[in-house]
């Protein structure tokens, strides 16, 4: 039997009245005290995630975010899967440029300590390594140092735990964000636009796509309620 969704409340009702102007992929300059990466950076990243002996045959990652609606390289194979010992969390900021402005900056999702994350488990071709993780890290850590490096996690999926790739906060990076209310976070994801799009698209894609998933996030999905409130108080009020 098909399982039918939930109804969101945020709708891309909601995600059209926080359209930028244009829409821009390409990366912007990096702030103060970063710079942007370079293949090197990344091909040294591979070295070290891969260090030593090695035998396992198969290459994962562990999408939490917006790698779930828009995955960086190829895969030949996805599963969903429950991590332990991380959770995901709108912890990540402050966000001036992709999904945010000066005037209104966003807060991107990580991992952080504690708690469980379900999430999707992509499966690399195995011939193409080195190709699919720069493209993933291009995607993911376009400046260096980055605030939330990659890190192998064992990830359940039915009957395996399997050995994955995910990026997890960096509490030291001073790009770590805590101790906000889920009120406060809406209200950042209520206003935060910038080249690459709003956070209320992004809150909306990464809900949408779990909940297509067969995955329930309590937490995103009150959030994604309150977003639609605050956006509808401010569009919609005096219809």
């Amino acid at each position: 039997m098909t399982r039918i969704p939930r109804q969101m409340r945020l709708s891309a009702r909601h995600v059209a009245y926080l359209q930028p102007d244009e829409i821009f992929e390409a990366l912007p300059a990096p702030p103060p005290g970063m710079r942007e990466a370079t293949a090197e950076d990344h091909l040294a990243t591979i070295t070290r995630l891969f260090d030593g002996p090695d035998h396992h045959d198969e290459i994962w990652v562990f999408a939490y975010g917006s790698l779930i609606w828009k995955p960086a390289c190829d895969y030949i194979e996805m599963r969903t899967g429950l991590l332990h010992g991380w959770h995901r969390a709108f912890c990540l900021g402050w966000n001036t440029r992709f999904r945010g402005s000066e005037e209104n900056p966003g807060l991107m999702l990580a991992l952080d300590r504690g708690g469980s994350c379900k999430g999707a488990l992509y499966r690399l071709p195995p011939d193409r390594r080195d190709e699919c993780l720069i493209k993933l890290f291009e995607r993911e850590m376009g400046w260096v140092p980055t605030a939330f490096p990659p890190r192998w996690v064992k990830v359940r999926t039915g009957e395996r735990v399997i050995r994955a790739l995910t990026f997890c906060i960096d509490r030291n990076s001073g790009r770590y964000v805590s101790g906000l209310s889920e009120a406060e976070i809406a209200d950042v994801l209520a206003r935060a636009t910038g080249t690459r799009g709003s956070m209320a698209e992004y809150l909306h894609a990464t809900v949408d796509h779990l909940e297509q998933m067969g995955i329930h996030d309590p937490h995103l999905w009150r959030l994604q309620h309150l977003v639609a409130e605050r956006i509808e108080a401010a569009y919609e009020a005096d219809r």
